[in-house]
């Protein structure tokens, strides 16, 4: 996955296609970013460099309700390929591979 503004765009993209709002504030966030369930809002610590966005995003975007027939086609195919990257399976042969 490359690392640049059209990757955060992207992902973005996912979230606002299963009805969530990214919203990057200020605050003291402990992880640096907080998911407000009910109102379905993904809140950013508006500090955190564009690597850190697409790296916190990747990690949540698995956590979330999300309506995997609500997405495009192109936004599926990321979709997927965040969820891969996230199975615990994938990482443990990753860290192996080190």
């Amino acid at each position: 996955m490359k690392y640049n503004q059209a990757t955060l765009k992207k992902i973005e993209d996912i979230l606002g296609q299963a009805n969530y709002v990214v919203r990057y504030e200020r605050g003291t966030f402990q992880s640096g970013w907080c998911v407000l369930e009910e109102k379905r809002v993904v809140v950013l610590n508006k500090f955190i460099q564009m690597e850190g966005r697409i790296n916190t995003l990747v990690e949540i975007v698995p956590q979330l309700d999300i309506n995997y027939d609500s997405l495009t086609h192109e936004s599926q195919k990321l979709y997927d390929e965040i969820i891969e990257q996230n199975n615990p399976t994938n990482i443990l042969k990753a860290s192996k591979a080190d």
